[in-house]
């Protein structure tokens, strides 16, 4: 280690590195001709060594995403074993391109983040909010059905409650700095977890109380570097679907499995049914008694069993306070993203004192599952518009009829259309510009509405409409009555 520190002594960036390699790791280098330089490894001697590989970009970056330290030059570049993979890999990457929630989301006037609000900060604009309105209100429903009580907590909380949950020891270098009112310190809500702790003590409770589930569409605030923001993917205001499962030691696998079932539930009316999972197991450092663990682990191994899933064990792996599952879904050009977590937590039932009185009249306290299906809205809002490409399935789609009159004299009748769809809860549009029609039709398809009614002559003779997909298909001319039992069943449904 000295001797590696002597040799790199004028890279003050190095020797940050070193410093932070713990004491027991080797340290490696690697060296090409008279070049050497640190590395863990592998090398090759030379790239006629590699079937195939390609550099992809150069990009400024900050040292370790902190904008407060320098700028360097970042180089990408990928390798595959043979050229066949890496075209493949390539045409991957092309594609993700065409399908940036960034770049959609302002072509679809979606959301836009200001550097007057701030970086990390999502506007959603009505389109936006519109679909994120559609899955919050399916999310509520699917909660309500399943039992739980959906509750609203505030934006900030007082330094106490920071200092008893352990935020302000483990977390603080993530949370905003305070703002003091009334001698206080409050600070902005980087999770809500203590809050709903604070729910769960507003009253004695028994067993027959339990077992309480708790949920919250809650928004929270994380100071994260600015090198690290990625449009809605990562930001520092966003609103978790949380919820705390307060129950009794024999109420845990029956929790789990309903966690599991409302998960899946979920992410298939989404258009998500390819999912990976793992199971992350005691560390060497952890709050909670072995038995504790032992029953937690015991439970979510046994969840996962009884319904055949693989799933990956990632020994030592979970956090101090507890152990949990990790469901990845897996979009439409194959990437993996971890959205929902399913976690115990042995640490804050202990740090609030939390009971409840058992049948046997003492006092116990209950096991806490914390679980987020989406993880956040807006990170799980940019996740759809790649996974669709900003094509929303009827369901969800902001706009689901965009009507198109082809002359000013059909307009009154275009109107009459409108209205009654209106009526009927269809979201439409109806583009009364001097446009050409096909102008109308182009505009339609790039803004991704699923159906198009065209209103000329015969349509209005024939009281129909000339029905086209955003595909560029044209059914014909339909009535509407059909075409209202169409769409409606393509909503009840979820068609993805």
């Amino acid at each position: 280690r000295e001797e590696i520190s002597v040799m790199n002594q004028l890279e003050p960036l190095k020797l940050e590195v070193i410093s932070d390699i713990p004491k027991h790791e080797v340290i490696s280098t690697f060296r090409h001709g008279e070049f050497e330089d640190l590395c863990a490894g592998p090398h090759v001697e030379s790239t006629g060594k590699i079937p195939a590989f390609k550099l992809l970009t150069v990009a400024g970056a900050y040292w370790r995403g902190d904008e407060n330290r320098q700028m360097l030059q970042r180089i990408y570049g990928t390798a595959f074993e043979s050229q066949g993979t890496l075209d493949e890999h390539l045409e991957r990457l092309k594609e993700a391109q065409r399908r940036d929630h960034r770049t959609l989301g302002k072509e679809l006037d979606l959301f836009s983040i200001h550097e007057e609000t701030g970086p990390g900060l999502i506007i959603w604009h009505p389109k936006g909010a519109r679909v994120r309105s559609i899955f919050e209100d399916f999310w509520r429903k699917e909660h309500y059905k399943r039992g739980y009580d959906l509750i609203y907590t505030p934006n900030i909380g007082r330094e106490n409650l920071w200092q008893t949950s352990g935020h302000l020891d483990f977390f603080q270098e993530n949370m905003f700095p305070p703002s003091e009112t009334d001698g206080q310190n409050y600070y902005l809500k980087p999770m809500n977890c203590p809050f709903h702790i604070m729910y769960y003590k507003s009253s004695l409770r028994s067993y027959r109380d339990l077992p309480m589930k708790i949920g919250e569409l809650g928004t929270v605030y994380r100071y994260e570097r600015g090198g690290t923001l990625h449009g809605m993917l990562r930001v520092r205001g966003f609103t978790q679907d949380d919820a705390h499962i307060f129950c009794t030691p024999d109420q845990i696998g029956k929790e789990i499995d309903g966690v599991l079932d409302l998960t899946f539930d979920l992410m298939e009316a989404f258009g998500f049914d390819d999912f990976t999972m793992s199971l992350s197991t005691k560390p060497d450092k952890a709050v909670g008694s072995d038995e504790q663990w032992r029953l937690a682990e015991k439970s979510l191994m046994k969840t996962l069993d009884s319904r055949g899933l693989e799933y990956q064990i990632e020994e030592a792996g979970g956090a101090f306070y507890g152990p949990k599952i990790d469901v990845n879904i897996r979009d439409a050009i194959g990437r993996s993203w971890q959205c929902t977590t399913v976690q115990f937590d042995f640490n804050l039932p202990e740090r609030f004192g939390l009971t409840y009185i058992g049948e046997d009249g003492g006092s116990h306290q209950p096991f806490m599952v914390h679980r987020a299906i989406f993880g956040s809205l807006e990170r799980f809002m940019g996740i759809l518009i790649e996974h669709y490409g900003g094509a929303f399935p009827t369901w969800l789609a902001p706009t689901q009829v965009q009507i198109i009159p082809i002359a000013d004299r059909h307009i009154e009748y275009a109107t009459s259309l409108y209205n009654e769809l209106s009526e009927s809860g269809i979201r439409s549009g109806i583009d009364t510009r001097s446009e050409r029609m096909n102008a109308k039709v182009r505009d339609a398809q790039i803004a991704k509405v699923p159906y198009m009614f065209i209103v000329g002559d015969r349509e209005l003779e024939s009281e129909t409409v000339g029905v086209r997909l955003r595909s560029g298909e044209d059914l014909g001319p339909l009535s509407l009555k059909e075409m209202k039992k169409r769409i409606s069943s393509e909503v009840e449904d979820k068609i993805t």
